[in-house]
């Protein structure tokens, strides 16, 4: 006689535990070290990893410090647009395939080419682009 095989897709399986956070981590290879190595060594381990950690941190912080952003509409800033529609004193640019209003003290003809020189709100504010 063949029994029925039972539908698995049915047992509610326990949530998944999360894993230990980063910080009890941390504090259990102090701990690791200072107990299951010997003296001296256990003591020098934890320092030349705390340097380490510290130096890594620094640099990292120094890395992302030194760019400018890539997303958002601070990224826009410096940017060299395209005039789609005149700006006398409000008008259409083009950055990056996209169409924004824009703003200028200037007047700009279509293809004239601009840098966005601030953001407020979702217009640009623009400035000619000095040929020369």
């Amino acid at each position: 006689m063949v029994e029925p095989q039972a539908d698995l897709s049915r047992i509610d399986h326990p949530r998944d535990e999360p894993l230990p956070s980063r910080e009890v981590l941390t504090v259990l290879a102090i701990v690791a070290a200072l107990f299951l190595l010997p003296a001296p060594w256990n003591w020098v381990t934890v320092l030349v990893a705390g340097v380490i950690d510290v130096l890594e941190t620094a640099g990292f912080v120094w890395w992302s410090g030194r760019r400018r952003p890539s997303v958002g509409v601070e990224a826009l800033v410096g940017r060299r647009v395209v005039v789609v529609r005149a700006v006398a004193p409000r008008g259409q640019v083009k950055v990056d395939g996209e169409l924004w209003e824009a703003r200028s003290t200037h007047t700009l003809l279509p293809e004239d080419e601009a840098i966005v020189t601030a953001v407020d709100g979702l217009v640009l504010e623009v400035e000619r682009v000095d040929v020369g």
